[in-house]
């Protein structure tokens, strides 16, 4: 009599292996192709068909199909992908997850054993090594995957459920050739999937329990349609969170696999007569459970690919569907304009992908400052106290919000920094820190200026029309450093020269020194009086710091 409290414990634990091994795995590739996958989803997915091949490759290798789709999600929310290419990525990471089946079917055909112990050796002496680390992670994650499968095998040969007559009393009660019988069978596996949060787990299962011989394929298939619609589970929840066009991304994967299951449902005896006779089994006759693990695997390609086929036609559709019912909310107030928009809260990803989205949220803080300078340059213009006071809230607001984004970008990065993270990727966070904080100062000096202004109309200052060309010409010359520093912040590092922000740099400050001496002379001159002079020279020593900002930007954005 096999002890079967042992047994489920060890197909418990082969299974939290089979999971934990795929996170390796998956978590690995990650990192070691984290910095490039941007530039990998975006040039590759140029149009639908190389969106597939994509979505297809990246899934087959970090053998995930949620991690692709949570990671797709992210960089619709990042703004790095469009919502179309995201759904042509989800479609091929439905293809990609496909060889996952097949790696477990080998688990009940071939010993994998084999693989498992060289795998091991050479992962923990790569592991040692600072180069190869992440590689020996890697073949951990390998090694452990194979390992819960040969131990899900065996586990499956102690169950001997074939021998057990409750058991196949209880699997041959259900009527196969019901419909109702494969709806119930179909939300099982949505279920499970949905809780254990893992398809390949509740894959796993099915697989053992087809290769016993007494879960029979029609059911089998059924909870693998399931598995399908459970795995969206994962990016519709991580999404909840996000902005509405990473919701709409996890939504469009949901109605893929939703809208694959009905058109099987509606043909699903013929549709898996032919997937069986592809692989010579006969649901008919029965018997050849070994056969079963192939049939599954062979079942869930020819569904994704068929799925991928009818679909990939009407991309533009399910953008057009989604988008309705999931409508982009109207602004609230002015204040929901300057909120993260490519940082969203659910969405933590390794850190280079979270680097990455910390970067366009940064070159998006620089836009909002380069505005709230525009503001500042438009205050020096206006004619009437109350076009001045209207003008001024408008800066001491931008002031306040801008505030509020370093610290949310900085308190990002802190958890970003809480991870294992490469030298590379540490380096860029502390350029980041930095320079959110020199924006910081930028919006701190505009702000100085508009409460210079402000000072000098209350005292009834009013700068001359020469003094007030010069801080024109001034902050000309600030507009382009501020414009140059934004088009940095938003390039690539090794497409951009720090030349033209020195050149900008150097001009400002000889125009500073210009203006100081023109300015001590027209003071003992009696051109103007010593309170206008001194409130003329702070604005020219601000607009200065506030160069000497932008530079302080850029060197960070460059590491110079």
């Amino acid at each position: 009599m096999p002890d079967y409290g042992m047994i489920v414990l060890k197909l418990l634990g082969a299974l939290g292996l089979l999971i934990y091994g795929m996170r390796v795995m998956s978590d690995t590739l990650q990192k070691m192709a984290g910095s490039q996958l941007r530039h990998v989803l975006g040039r590759m997915t140029t149009n639908r068909f190389a969106g597939v091949l994509t979505g297809a490759f990246v899934t087959s290798a970090v053998q995930s199909s949620s991690a692709t789709t949570v990671m797709t999600v992210s960089f619709v929310s990042a703004g790095l992908l469009t919502l179309a290419q995201a759904i042509s990525v989800i479609m091929g990471a439905n293809i990609g997850t496909t060889l996952t089946a097949w790696i477990m079917s080998l688990g009940y055909t071939v010993d994998l054993s084999v693989i498992v112990f060289p795998a091991f050796f050479t992962g923990i002496i790569f592991i040692y090594n600072k180069r190869l680390r992440n590689a020996g992670d890697f073949l951990f994650g390998v090694a452990f995957m194979f390992l819960s499968l040969v131990m899900l095998s065996a586990a499956g040969k102690e169950l001997d459920l074939e021998h057990n007559p409750d058991v196949v009393r209880f699997f041959s009660s259900f009527d196969t050739g019901s419909y109702l019988t494969i709806i119930v069978f179909l939300a099982i596996g949505t279920l499970i999937t949905c809780i254990v949060q893992s398809s390949a787990a509740v894959m796993a299962i099915t697989i053992l329990l087809c290769s016993t011989g007494v879960l029979p394929i029609y059911l089998g298939i059924a909870l693998v349609m399931g598995e399908n619609i459970g795995t969206t589970a994962t990016a519709n929840i991580v999404a909840l969170g996000a902005g509405t066009q990473a919701r709409r991304a996890a939504l469009a994967h949901l109605l893929f696999n939703v809208f694959g299951v009905v058109w099987v449902m509606v043909v699903f005896y013929p549709f898996v007569n032919v997937v069986c006779s592809l692989v010579g089994y006969d649901p008919a006759a029965g018997g050849q459970a070994g056969r079963l693990p192939v049939v599954l695997a062979m079942f869930h390609t020819c569904f994704n690919v068929t799925n991928t086929i009818l679909l990939l036609g009407f991309i533009p559709q399910m953008e057009r569907v989604v988008c309705w019912l999931l409508p982009e909310k109207k602004k609230e107030s002015e204040e929901e304009e300057f909120k993260l928009q490519y940082i969203q809260g659910g969405l933590m990803q390794t850190p280079e992908i979270c680097v990455l989205q910390a970067q366009k949220e940064t070159a998006r803080y620089a836009d909002i400052v380069y505005g709230m300078f525009a503001k500042v340059q438009d205050l020096l213009a206006v004619a009437t106290d109350k076009e001045f006071d209207e003008g001024f809230k408008l800066i001491e607001r931008d002031e306040d919000l801008t505030d509020r984004m370093e610290i949310e970008i900085a308190s990002y990065l802190e958890q970003v920094s809480d991870g294992h993270l490469s030298d590379e990727t540490k380096e860029k966070i502390r350029q980041m820190m930095r320079e959110i904080g020199e924006l910081e100062s930028i919006g701190d000096a505009c702000y100085n200026l508009a409460r210079m202004m402000g000072r000098g109309r209350q005292s009834g200052k009013e700068l001359s029309d020469e003094q007030k060309a010069s801080i024109e010409n001034m902050m000309v010359l600030c507009d382009g450093a501020i414009r140059q520093m934004c088009s940095v912040l938003s390039t690539p590092r090794e497409e951009t020269d720090i030349r033209e922000t020195y050149r900008i740099e150097n001009e400002i400050n000889r125009l500073r020194d210009k203006l100081k001496t023109d300015n001590i002379r027209a003071v003992n001159d009696h051109e103007y009086d010593y309170a206008l002079s001194v409130l003329y020279g702070d604005l020219v020593g601000e607009l200065e710091k506030l160069g000497d900002y932008v530079v302080n930007v850029v060197e960070a954005k460059l590491g110079a």
